[in-house]
């Protein structure tokens, strides 16, 4: 018996992600992150009834431009999603694996990944749905290596080891 393949974020992710307009006011970020319960938001764009994604704003960043904004005074424009965002944020596609999701979550030490079909967002991963599916694929693969497992006959492996031939 073959294992399964290994799952990938089409199967762990999630579809409808929150998003905020890149017009957005950073006072509007912080009170729909504090509203949802978020640490970090996607920016995007509607475009054709799909959302292009465009940057990725954290906590951290809200913190950073917020304190700064009441230390120095406000800035000139005022900021926006737009202006606080991570531009080009590390995205995955549906068919990216379950191994491969677990590396960048590891490397970059990441919570979440954007999930694209080329410049459209679909949806997102999150670093704890991953763990919970490698251990759900583990458990099976643990199995399915008992499974496979059979008695030795050890009057099989005797013969074998005094065959002589002639």
């Amino acid at each position: 018996m073959k294992p399964q393949p290994a799952p990938n974020a089409n199967e762990l992710m999630t579809a409808v992600p929150h998003t905020v307009t890149p017009e957005m006011r950073l006072a509007d970020v912080i009170a729909f992150l504090v509203r949802h319960d978020l640490a970090s938001v996607l920016v995007a764009r509607n475009e054709n009834s799909k959302k292009e994604l465009l940057g990725f704003i954290s906590e951290g960043d809200c913190l950073e431009h917020l304190s700064n904004e009441l230390f120095y005074g406000a800035p000139m424009p005022i900021q926006t999603a737009a202006t606080i965002m991570k531009r080009h944020p590390l995205c995955v596609t549906t068919d990216t694996d379950i191994f491969a999701l677990s590396s960048i979550f590891v490397s970059h030490n990441y919570h979440y990944l954007p999930v694209i079909d080329g410049k459209f967002l679909v949806g997102m991963v999150c670093r704890s749905d991953v763990l919970r599916l490698l251990d759900e694929y583990y458990r099976r693969w643990v199995k399915l290596r008992e499974d496979e497992r059979t008695s030795i006959d050890v009057h099989e492996i005797m013969n074998h080891r005094f065959l002589v031939k002639s």
